[in-house]
């Protein structure tokens, strides 16, 4: 199996985000190959700030290592009006359903919160993994220049109620 496609080997933590992550979480970011070439202005000069971390429900998903833990990927979930803002997987950790778990936690998130949808905006490259993960396509966010200059898919996660 190809380190990109094997299943998870290690044990993650699911945790919430705390400002001692944000420069991490920005550099996971700015570094996201999916957002190179026409896509890399779009996270150039982005900052997930302590600020950020503060106001909204971000978690991060935690690899065991010989380091004590590493930051694989995280989400940030906004409440009102209910929206996964952001949804990073580190690229060396791609494929091995880190992306899955962070969707699945969300889910629990907004349930306990008592949300019925979360509405995302995807990136292009991402809007695969959003149709696997069970999000339905609603609709198209247009172009926004010069900060987004493309449109990108508008997906909703329903989120039934136990």
């Amino acid at each position: 199996m190809s380190s990109r496609t094997s299943p998870i080997s290690q044990p993650i933590t699911i945790r919430r985000a705390v400002a001692r992550d944000a420069k991490r979480l920005t550099r996971l970011v700015r570094g996201s190959g999916a957002y190179e070439g026409m896509y890399a202005a779009a996270v150039a000069g982005y900052r997930v700030g302590p600020d950020y971390i503060e106001a909204h429900r971000a978690f991060v998903a935690v690899g065991a290592d010989e380091h004590g833990g590493r930051v694989l990927g995280f989400y940030s979930l906004v409440l009102a009006p209910p929206e996964l803002d952001l949804l990073f997987v580190a690229d060396e950790a791609q494929g091995r359903g880190i992306g899955r778990l962070l969707v699945a936690h969300m889910q629990a998130e907004a349930r306990a919160a008592r949300l019925d949808c979360v509405k995302v905006v995807s990136h292009l490259p991402a809007e695969d993994f959003y149709h696997r993960v069970g999000a339905v396509r609603t609709g198209t966010a247009f172009a926004n220049p010069p900060a987004v200059p493309w449109d990108r898919p508008e997906f909703e996660f329903r989120i039934p109620s136990e």
